[in-house]
């Protein structure tokens, strides 16, 4: 094992305060404003890649991102129900608005399924969930996609660190792969149902 990645792993937490931390880090990531300043999905990764070097379980990893992520879409999904037209006003949203105005485009382009896809893109990953409480979606359809979303980015994240766990550089490109398939996804997804709106204008 390599010198900085022992000298690492001797000064992270162990056991249930490690466990503590990945939850945190997966719920930070889901808010508004407070998710654009945390490199969650990098953390996760980076957790399952600690796990190949005997640090940690990655089956408790995978609950604790899991959960941590689903509560977080949840908080987000509630600020924006309750105080949306507030929290837009603070400043680090404020200079943030053509990201947030990605969001609502999405967020009114894809309905439910943009809190699936905006789990896997960046940036706009915290502010979906707030935007789609902001625009009174309705609790049922947000209780379908942000569980399935959460789940699958909880257990493919430390999934990927963990495959990859022979280097932190083919962790990141198998984190990166994994990216541009869910993009791929989305654009297929986007091109089908414009081709079935198409179809059905004509008739």
């Amino acid at each position: 094992m390599d010198q900085w990645l022992t000298d690492l792993i001797a000064h992270l937490p162990s056991g249930n305060i490690y466990l503590c931390f990945i939850f945190i880090i997966a719920l930070l990531e889901s808010l508004p404003a407070i998710g654009l300043l945390i490199p969650g999905s990098t953390l996760i990764v980076a957790a399952g890649f600690l796990v190949s070097h005997q640090h940690g379980s990655l089956i408790n990893i995978m609950i604790s991102s899991l959960v941590g992520a689903y509560i977080g879409d949840l908080l987000s999904f509630e600020l924006g129900r309750k105080y949306g037209s507030t929290l837009l006003k603070i400043q680090l949203l404020q200079r943030n608005r053509p990201m947030i105005r990605q969001a609502e485009i999405f967020f009114m382009n894809h309905g439910g399924k943009s809190l699936f896809f905006a789990r896997f893109l960046g940036p706009i990953r915290g502010i979906t969930p707030f935007i789609a409480g902001l625009s009174e979606m309705p609790r049922k359809n947000f209780n379908v996609y942000a569980p399935i979303s959460a789940i699958l980015w909880g257990i493919s994240y430390p999934g990927i660190g963990f495959i990859g766990g022979a280097s932190w550089q083919k962790a990141e490109g198998l984190a990166y792969k994994f990216g541009l398939s869910i993009l791929v996804a989305l654009i297929v997804t986007i091109a089908h149902y414009a081709i079935k709106n198409k179809l059905g204008e004509k008739k």
